[in-house]
């Protein structure tokens, strides 16, 4: 009787997989699939949900389709210039629109950066297009970028103009701006004064300085110390042309939290007037996670690598500090695992699996993510349903 009980309730338990991309391997909806065959395999029959979750850098709108968004598709340039063709999420008035579809690393051609010229132009028509299908709130996922430009291109494709002493306008990307002599915004959308912009973001590091956007994340676009130096003494003039006409706001904006977001884009979008938040718990009150997880026993988060970074705004974090508020019990699907058991449980994760538990093989992990995926999720099952 009570064997026959036991299997009852584990019948009846119900699992939410709310898990980002693992990142150059599986999408956050394949690891969704994957861990649900692999937990299946332990407790046929067992009740599954999935919500696949961002934190507003790339597969954000991804995320934002599985819950239901409806996918829109536009042509806009990519960060070259050159056209491509990037989404954006739709449902009721809301806009899910991630800069990383227009002006991301994956949209520049293999082995190939521009630091110092590539812009955020496209990001402007994707915000644009937005606009035009009618959106109230657009939610900006920021993160991804192949650029360091400020956000200005982005501005420019809204109808702002930044001009040179000629009163020509200056060069496209970052660089460029050291050549900037004058900003008109007074061509800003005016659809704009009548939407709310949230810019969501996982970092809320400032425009310039050893903590901003070129000295942090340039390196990573590219940018070599010169290119690092030149782009932080451009954006820092970006913003001081700016005070003509915003006034000393430009100045506060520059230095405030998400400014430096996605190569100085953060600061663009708070000229627009949006509200920063981390981009986690944006994407999880647009996702719908909190009546998902009120209805779960058991939550299961994850992405490509468990590290330091993770514990501060990456997604796992976000989902297991909103299950530990519920009094959920959480675990954690990794390809990686680099924290300790103890930074985990301070994060609410009551234990990790990483894909390396199963198949030592770094190089195997990345190639055969799914089905060793699957075996990790079978393991969960086992220990924590059966």
């Amino acid at each position: 009787m009570a064997e026959a009980a036991g299997k009852d309730a584990r019948a009846k338990a119900r699992v939410l997989i709310a898990a980002d991309k693992f990142k150059g391997s599986l999408t956050a909806v394949q690891v969704a699939e994957r861990v649900t065959a692999g937990l299946r395999r332990a407790v046929p029959g067992l009740d599954v949900a999935s919500l696949p979750v961002a934190d507003g850098g790339d597969g954000t709108v991804d995320a934002a389709v599985a819950a239901g968004f409806e996918r829109r598709e536009v042509r806009v340039a990519g960060p070259l210039g050159q056209e491509v063709t990037a989404a954006f999420a739709l449902r009721d008035g809301t806009a899910v629109v991630e800069m990383a579809e227009a002006s991301g690393l994956q949209r520049l051609p293999a082995g190939t950066f521009a630091p110092l010229t590539a812009s955020t132009y496209g990001s402007g028509e994707l915000l644009r297009a937005a606009l035009d299908a009618g959106a109230r709130t657009i939610v900006f996922g920021v993160g991804g970028s192949a650029t360091t430009d400020g956000g200005a291109g982005m501005l420019s494709a809204l109808g702002a103009r930044f001009l040179d002493a000629d009163g020509e306008p200056v060069p496209p990307g970052g660089g460029g701006l050291a050549e900037l002599a004058s900003a008109d915004l007074s061509g800003l959308d005016a659809r704009l004064t009548d939407v709310e912009v949230v810019l969501a973001s996982d970092v809320d590091n400032p425009l310039t300085g050893p903590k901003g956007a070129p000295a942090v994340y340039g390196p990573q676009k590219g940018a070599s110390p010169d290119d690092v130096e030149a782009l932080d003494a451009a954006l820092a003039h970006f913003a001081k042309v700016l005070e003509g006409p915003v006034g000393p706001q430009a100045a506060e904006y520059a230095a405030s939290p998400g400014a430096g977001a996605a190569g100085g884009i953060g600061y663009g979008a708070l000229l627009l007037g949006a509200r920063f938040r981390p981009g986690i718990e944006v994407m999880l009150d647009v996702l719908g996670f909190a009546s998902a997880l009120d209805r779960a026993d058991l939550v299961i988060t994850g992405e490509g690598s468990l590290d330091e970074q993770t514990l501060h705004g990456k997604a796992p974090a976000g989902v297991a500090a909103a299950a530990r508020a519920a009094d959920k019990e959480v675990v954690a699907v990794c390809g990686r695992l680099a924290l300790p058991p103890e930074a985990l449980g301070r994060a609410g994760i009551r234990r990790a699996y990483p894909l390396t538990d199963v198949e030592p093989d770094v190089a195997k992990c990345i190639a055969e993510a799914g089905p060793i995926l699957e075996r990790v999720a079978e393991r969960i099952g086992r220990d924590f349903l059966t």
